[in-house]
């Protein structure tokens, strides 16, 4: 209880902070750059799945059209809704332009200037290439139109406030491109970018802060308090190594939702794999694994 008085009066504090100081912040300038490139399809929806857009934008057991609107996500904050991301021009992105859906990607704003809550992992997806942007647009411009309104978030007060969350922005998210590590070799690279940006996989599996920022101290170390009062445990290569991981074993989990003890995995991880994980190239599972592993080998 402790716990959560403060939380709900650092929200408040920042909610009152940012709106008293909201002629402060800009709405990050348009790319000239983007219009000037052509989007692959095919990767664009890769990326998609890897991403995990499908699984969250679509409620597959509700039996929703795909990425019309996800199942309600309950957390500690409230319950937030995926919205429709299909070209319905009403309810959902059809009406949007390219810079409009660069900016909510990589700066998590909207069309209209408001910031959307990090429960969208823009934070991560901040670090997409120009060419990811435009591949992914060119894939989601091919989703057929659901005529399904989007659910309003339904989150406690004072975390209803979304004025709080550019003074969030401002203290916790820093727009940057991914940069490969010119000391790692290109499986390297391939599963940072995978973990780190694209997978998004700090979003469960690092603790947050009172606030819901991440701890950047614990990286990888678990997390409790996910969506539906479940938890993530710790991903660091130290962790793996001790409860009996091998590359090998991870890459097949990833694709099959097998451990090396013969369990399944299920919750929220095994959602992660039917729509995520699962459809990727047994190139890019072995990169995560061994990103993820590195410093056990």
């Amino acid at each position: 209880m402790k716990r959560l008085t403060l939380a709900l009066a650092g929200f408040a504090g920042l909610a009152g902070l940012a709106v008293v100081g909201s002629g402060a912040f800009s709405t990050p300038p348009a790319d000239p750059g983007l219009e000037n490139l052509s989007g692959d399809v095919a990767r664009g929806a890769y990326l998609a799945r890897a991403s995990g857009c499908i699984a969250c934008h679509t409620d597959i057991e509700g039996g929703g059209q795909p990425l019309a609107g996800g199942a309600p996500l309950e957390t500690p904050f409230g319950t937030f809704h995926a919205p429709n991301l299909t070209t319905d021009p009403e309810h959902g992105i059809g009406a949007w332009t390219l810079q409009d859906f660069a900016r909510a990607v990589r700066h998590g704003i909207a069309p209209d200037g408001s910031p959307y809550y990090p429960a969208f992992p823009y934070t991560f997806y901040t670090a997409f290439s120009d060419q990811d942007i435009a591949d992914l647009w060119a894939a989601f411009r091919t989703v057929p139109a659901v005529s399904q309104p989007s659910k309003e978030q339904a989150l406690a007060f004072p975390y209803s406030i979304r004025e709080g969350l550019r003074l969030w922005q401002t203290l916790y998210f820093e727009p940057k491109r991914f940069e490969p590590d010119p000391d790692g070799d290109d499986l390297h690279n391939r599963g940072a970018y995978l973990v780190e940006a694209a997978g998004h996989c700090a979003a469960c599996h690092t603790p947050r802060n009172l606030l819901g920022a991440l701890d950047e101290e614990a990286p990888f170390a678990g997390a409790d308090g996910l969506p539906g009062g479940g938890s993530a445990p710790p991903i660091h290569a130290e962790a793996l190594k001790a409860n009996g991981w091998s590359v090998d074993q991870l890459a097949y989990a990833l694709r099959s939702g097998i451990t090396p003890d013969g369990d399944v995995l299920g919750g929220s991880m095994g959602e992660v794999i039917r729509d995520g994980t699962g459809y990727l190239s047994s190139e890019d599972l072995r990169a995560i694994a061994t990103y993820l592993m590195a410093e056990a080998d």
